[in-house]
């Protein structure tokens, strides 16, 4: 996004029960289901979901007793979702599982052997970002499109009357009015959301009001021209029943709304030695760690890797101008003195070889709380690194 100027930006999430956020998170389930049996297992798992169909497909290697167990756990998910329509239901849908074993080839490459240290699981580059326009440090408009849909699935699985009638499948886009960087109004906020038969549209906008409302900063209010509630007028077959859903198909829902770049990569259904995943996820660490030390007020970090090779080919820093006599060179040249962008540094460093994923497979895998309980999202925390940038640049 630009610095200077008037703009205008948007950005769209999707909810759990969206096609292709069912096929990440049974993708997800996959994953923690092999790593809560072997910390070390190799999994990459695709997901199709479709008519009452769920298929699985991909390589793994971990113990085969997992694999028998899966069907369970699949079905628990999309129940959890709360799919038990006809078009589609955890008790009825047919299951297929594809799963193999992992390529010989990559698994040479991947592996540590005697002075070789792990390598990355593929060639790639991955991205990273942090701006202070929200305390999530996160782009505003993407942090409420995630926030409007969060709070309809709350109150959905809570059976509260404020989503009464409303279905799994829900997706939401919001569109801000920046000045020089900053946003500072709300122009339009579309959602459409799966719902049983006979409600009206009016009555579904009526719901979905309070909730935009609540989310949104006070002050701000939605032009009644530009608030657009299910602008078909009708959704009532939705989720893998209206459209087929893969794994890894909303990669900028998942990260940064558009507001910055995307390697390509996907994250569902990937262990650790992805560096689709796991480098993505330390580029987010580091850039909202920057942001957090008050180092910038934006932070783009781009860090690139060859299969086989155990560290980052390259590192890249863009403060967007607004780094406060930050130089970039040094900053990269500090950044990989105190955090070990390796893929097993990022596993250690983030404690990734756990269980603890399929949370991150609805509603964007950055900007959330991190849960010292379950020691979960630990790279959304600032505890560690911030403190070691600030001493750095004398902060």
């Amino acid at each position: 996004m630009r610095d200077k100027g008037e703009y205008l930006f948007t950005s769209e999430s999707v909810s759990e029960g969206h096609p292709d956020k069912v096929a990440d998170r049974i993708s997800d389930t996959v994953l923690d289901a092999f790593l809560a049996a072997d910390p070390y297992a190799r999994v990459a798992c695709e997901t199709l979901v479709t008519t009452n169909r769920i298929v699985l497909a991909g390589e793994v290697r971990g113990p085969d007793a997992v694999l028998f167990s899966l069907e369970e756990k699949v079905r628990a998910a999309v129940k959890e979702i709360g799919y038990d329509q006809e078009g589609f239901s955890w008790r009825h849908a047919s299951f297929e599982n594809h799963l193999h074993g992992q390529s010989a080839d990559i698994a040479m490459g991947v592996d540590a052997a005697g002075n070789k240290d792990e390598g990355a699981g593929d060639q790639g580059i991955m991205f990273g970002y942090a701006t202070n326009e929200t305390p999530e440090l996160m782009p505003a408009p993407l942090s409420y499109a995630h926030s409007i849909l969060r709070k309809m699935a709350e109150y959905r699985h809570a059976g509260d009357k404020r989503a009464k009638g409303l279905l799994p499948d829900a997706k939401s886009q919001v569109t801000l009015r920046y000045v020089d960087g900053r946003p500072v109004g709300v122009t339009c906020v579309v959602v459409s959301t799966q719902h049983e038969a006979g409600m009206e549209q009016a009555e579904i906008k009526e719901l979905i009001r309070p909730i935009v409302a609540d989310v949104l900063p006070k002050g701000w209010t939605v032009p009644e021209a530009e608030f657009y509630v299910n602008p078909t007028g009708q959704f009532v077959i939705g989720g893998p029943d209206g459209d087929a859903g893969l794994t890894g198909r909303k990669i900028i829902v998942d990260t940064y709304g558009g507001a910055a770049p995307h390697g390509g990569g996907a994250f569902s259904g990937k262990d650790p030695t992805k560096v689709d995943r796991s480098a993505a996820y330390a580029a987010r660490y580091v850039a909202k760690n920057v942001v957090a030390a008050g180092l910038a007020d934006r932070c783009t970090i781009q860090v690139s890797y060859a299969i086989g090779v155990s560290k980052p080919l390259s590192v890249y820093f863009d403060l967007h101008g607004t780094g406060k006599d930050v130089d970039e060179t040094k900053l990269a040249q500090v950044v990989q003195e105190a955090v070990n962008l390796s893929p097993r540094g990022i596993r250690e460093m983030l404690r990734m070889n756990r269980p603890i994923y399929v949370p991150t497979s609805a509603y964007g895998h950055f900007g959330r709380t991190p849960d010292p309980a379950k020691d979960s999202f630990t790279w959304e925390r600032t505890d560690i690194l911030a403190p070691e940038l600030k001493r750095a640049f004398g902060r």
